[in-house]
């Protein structure tokens, strides 16, 4: 089968993956600390060897090594806007870095920050009821609850007037953050073999925590809405390709001796 077809129909599976991601990315306007993804391309060049020139009709099109595909779909980790709450439970990095939490199996997230609570059994969770790594229990009868810049998490309690510490929040930094693997709740998962270090906040240009503020998403709207634009025309470009594939087959087919 003419070649024409594989390659309008690889780009065709491109710039649809591409489209649902700028949708993804415009669902994801409002969601706190999210981060935009992003598609990277790359072009195939060379078509696999098949035996007797029999045409590999079984093969996907995305396995027939013409015109382009997805190489990889990253996160741009560029801070989003910080915005004041003055709520006590909200939390935000301001700079580099994330949160360590306990996932649902025991393994360690990452995380940018959010909305914290207070667990049952008295420790600091997240929203979605994730324990932070370091375990830090909040007394029942605390009346104060404090998140100093440099991780240091304090509580004032009933018949005290100074406040006490519960202990210290680090933000980790993995050896390679491009290689992180989003998890559903905006959590973002270390890659098997990675590696993450831990750091007082502040320390060496490091993110430092803000509280009573949350990071919004760093998705921008008019961005979003130019590669909507680029990937419909691409979108069209290679249905034209298919197109226009059909119509010289159909001349072919139609030609007499």
């Amino acid at each position: 089968m003419n070649g024409v077809f594989y390659i309008g129909a690889t780009g065709l599976e491109t710039q649809q993956r591409g489209l649902e991601l700028v949708a993804q990315n415009v669902a994801n306007l409002n969601t706190n600390a999210y981060k935009r993804a992003e598609m990277r391309f790359a072009e195939l060049v060379a078509t696999p060897a098949v035996a007797n020139d029999v045409a590999p009709v079984a093969l996907p099109a995305s396995d027939l090594a013409s015109g382009v595909t997805v190489a990889t779909i990253g996160r741009v980790f560029a801070q989003g806007d910080l915005r004041q709450t003055n709520r006590p439970y909200d939390l935000a990095i301001s700079g580099d870095g994330f949160l360590e939490v306990l996932g649902p199996g025991g393994q360690t997230y990452l995380w940018r920050g959010g909305t914290l609570k207070i667990g049952a059994d008295g420790q600091l969770q997240t929203a979605d009821g994730l324990s932070l790594k370091t375990q830090i229990s909040v007394p029942q009868d605390a009346t104060d609850l404090r998140v100093e810049r440099d991780g240091r998490v304090r509580a004032l309690v009933p018949g005290n007037t100074a406040y006490a510490d519960l202990g210290q929040l680090d933000v980790a930094m993995p050896d390679d953050v491009t290689r992180l693997v989003p998890v559903e709740g905006g959590y973002f998962r270390l890659p098997e073999g990675a590696a993450v270090q831990s750091f007082v906040p502040g320390d060496g240009n490091k993110g430092v925590l803000l509280q009573g503020s949350l990071e919004a998403s760093n998705v921008d709207l008019s961005t979003e809405m130019v590669g909507l634009l680029l990937a419909q025309r691409a979108y069209g470009a290679n249905a034209q390709v298919v197109q226009a594939g059909d119509q010289l087959m159909a001349i072919a087919n139609g030609l007499r001796r």
